[in-house]
């Protein structure tokens, strides 16, 4: 499924001017998280031009056009450029955009904007904002909390207390992303990032009790929008017999869109604090990935006194 931006909206999170306000970009959509500087094209070379992409001019471009090319040389060259209905025309620096130029834009129908940035800030911002508003993404059935910094996803059966376990981490203090449902989005090779939907943000159901709003409840302090997810801790019921991991010489993964992600398996039976348990799964979580292993450490030590 392909996903698309509002070109106003990313205006709006960039701070960009519209130096064209007379043309209609009520419908333009981004379809790309790729931009491109039109270096090759200023010299007339649009051979496997990319039309969806945003273009951007820096201080290089914007000298080379007003000190290397001539004013009809440039008419035509942005003509070129315009005709091919790239979404819109970004300047960087609060670089001037002529009279001729606006002039161009409102007869092809292409957007100028304009942006105070430095190129490569605006770059890398606007390259950030689209890899997320574009990212593949899916929907899974789950509770989302940050712990310490580290993004915990709680999966399991419907009813097996996961929403209970988000109430309990929240009044130890730690954040509420998502309840029930989380949206899950591929920003990086490396990267998932989590969400809740609009519609349900902030709120937890609570078998027996009802909807609860967590914001107005413990504050500001206590949600959190999104978050990148670390662990997956998946909640099972207690089978007796059944063999469970005891020692985690072994890392186990579950994969999401493509990337695998570190899981823990556990079983729940009563008088188990299923709170406190993803609290140490986090903080185990973060201990291995500063370099220590309890469990190789633990070996370590077997090992080392039996051969003694």
């Amino acid at each position: 499924m392909d996903y698309s931006v509002k070109l106003t909206k990313l205006m709006q999170m960039l701070d960009l001017v519209n130096v064209t306000p007379d043309i209609d970009i009520s419908e333009t959509e981004i379809t790309t998280p790729a931009i491109n500087r039109p270096a090759l094209q200023l010299t007339g070379f649009f051979e496997d031009f990319d039309k969806d992409r945003i273009q951007l001019l820096g201080n290089v471009e914007y000298s080379y056009m007003y000190h290397m090319m001539t004013s009809e040389e440039r008419h035509i060259c942005f003509g070129r450029l315009m005709d091919y209905h790239v979404p819109c025309i970004i300047f960087c620096r609060n670089l001037e955009v002529s009279d001729g130029f606006k002039k161009l834009a409102y007869d092809k129908g292409v957007p100028l904007l304009r942006s105070k940035a430095e190129t490569s800030s605006l770059v890398s911002e606007l390259v950030r904002i689209l890899r997320v508003e574009l990212a593949p993404r899916i929907s899974i059935h789950g509770v989302l909390v940050d712990i310490l910094g580290e993004g915990v996803l709680i999966t399991g059966e419907s009813g097996i207390g996961k929403s209970e376990a988000a109430l309990e981490l929240i009044k130890r203090g730690h954040r509420l992303v998502s309840d029930d449902v989380v949206e899950i989005k591929k920003v990086s090779d490396n990267t998932l990032l989590g969400s809740a939907p609009d519609i349900t943000r902030h709120f937890i159901e609570l078998r027996g009790i009802g909807i609860i709003d967590v914001k107005t409840l413990f504050g500001v302090q206590s949600v959190k929008d999104q978050q990148a997810i670390n662990l997956v801790i998946q909640l099972e019921e207690w089978v007796k017999g059944k063999e469970y991991d005891r020692f985690g010489l072994e890392d186990n993964y579950i994969e999401y869109l493509g990337n695998r992600l570190p899981v823990h398996n556990v079983p729940i039976r009563p008088g188990r604090n299923l709170a406190v348990i993803c609290e140490a799964a986090a903080i185990n979580y973060r201990q291995k990935k500063m370099g220590y292993n309890a469990a190789q450490e633990l070996y370590n030590r077997v090992t080392k006194n039996l051969i003694h």
